[in-house]
């Protein structure tokens, strides 16, 4: 049981991959950051009126890596 409630706090969302092309699920890492679960690739969201998934630039995942829990 305590599985199941876990997985409802997780932020997922549904999205077209940036890297991949595919129409999939996105599943928050940290904030604002999502990794597809179809290539296993890293996006950032960037929300402008509409939000979109962007490729992440090196420092971002060089932070990513760095401050990912541990959880």
């Amino acid at each position: 049981m305590k599985t199941i409630k876990f997985f409802n706090k997780i932020d997922t969302v549904t999205g077209v991959c940036t890297h991949c092309g595919e129409d999939t699920v996105l599943v928050a890492v940290v904030a604002e950051y999502y990794r597809c679960t179809t290539c296993g690739r890293d996006t950032k969201q960037y929300i402008n009126g509409s939000i979109r998934y962007i490729h992440l630039k090196d420092e971002e995942i060089k932070w990513l890596q760095k401050n990912r829990s541990t959880e």
